[in-house]
């Protein structure tokens, strides 16, 4: 008995251990930023990253406040949950938010929408992001992606090179050894930073749980209508135009990953805490992106492709 006993002390230990370093390295990824670049930004959309994100960047610069606006990129067909919480945390926390609006850049004929079933505005978020960036002469902007959580993530630098086009080249990045970060850029480009780099779901999780972090309620077990479609089980949304002779049922479920509700789908849970999710992700062998993104599913390569084109 005290041999498990100890073994699961161990283990808790190590784990606490791990999470307390990944903290300390996004910490000082943001007061990097904060030391050499004059107008960053960090991109919001109320998901679980994005959310971990903005709590180590308080802890990195309490007692005073962020130094930065919150930029949400806004297709318009956002979760009603997911809008209501960020516009309840910007309110508590003094947040400055942003908004660039999808809606904005086709009612300009900047972008054209393709409406039908199968559909999504997620592609259309590149032209609003750079817009946004250029609007607010932005020369940093913090994103939340993980190297886990799909193939051409897990070829970005911690500070990732953006040209004046706002386009990633994965060939033209720099080495960052010792945690050293170079970023040096002309005027008109840009870095993308991205601090919870080296965190993994799991680690996210935990991290959730042990600070008690407040999410979104789509994130935990809760019964909805929803539209089977390529091995996804998308949300009855008002945005969700259906095939024919497709119908909606109800399945308890929650959201691995927040995004644009035509394309993000989820998953048959009975998680309803941080506890018991954590338990689910140690238990699964797909990223949240492979198995609830249908904009990841494009192609091979798609998310390398809108990358180079601007993409988070």
């Amino acid at each position: 008995m005290c041999n498990t006993r100890c073994r699961i002390f161990d283990t808790s230990r190590r784990l606490l251990a791990v999470i307390a370093e990944l903290e300390a390295e996004s910490v000082h990824i943001f007061r990097e930023v904060a030391a050499q670049f004059e107008h960053p930004v960090m991109l919001f959309s109320g998901g679980k990253d994005s959310v971990v994100m903005f709590h180590l960047a308080r802890k990195a610069f309490w007692p005073a406040p962020v130094p930065f606006p919150l930029m949400h990129i806004d297709t318009g067909h956002n979760f009603d949950e997911v809008i209501e919480f960020r516009d309840r945390l910007v309110e508590q926390t003094g947040a400055r938010l942003v908004v660039s609006s999808v809606q904005d850049d086709i009612d300009a004929g900047r972008v054209v929408e393709q409406t039908g079933p199968g559909t999504s505005r997620n592609r259309l978020q590149t032209a609003a992001l750079l817009r946004g960036i250029r609007e607010g002469k932005y020369d940093a902007v913090f994103g939340g992606a993980r190297r886990d959580e799909e193939k051409a993530r897990a070829k970005e630098r911690v500070f990732s090179f953006r040209d004046s086009f706002g386009a990633w080249d994965p060939r033209n990045q720099r080495p960052e050894l010792w945690n050293l970060y170079n970023g040096r850029h002309a005027r008109g480009e840009h870095i993308r930073v991205f601090p919870l780099s080296n965190w993994t779901e799991h680690d996210i999780w935990e991290y959730i749980a042990a600070e008690q972090i407040e999410l979104p309620s789509i994130y935990y077990a809760h019964e909805r209508p929803v539209v089977p479609r390529d091995g996804m089980l998308l949300a009855d949304t008002r945005f969700l135009e259906k095939y024919p002779g497709e119908t909606a049922h109800v399945e308890r479920v929650r959201f691995r990953t927040v995004g644009d509700a035509t394309c993000t789908g989820c998953v048959e849970s009975d998680a309803d805490t941080p506890e018991k999710v954590i338990e689910e992700v140690a238990a699964t062998r797909v990223t949240e992106r492979g198995a609830t993104r249908a904009d990841d599913r494009i192609s091979e390569a798609g998310m390398e492709d809108r990358k180079k084109e601007g993409y988070f």
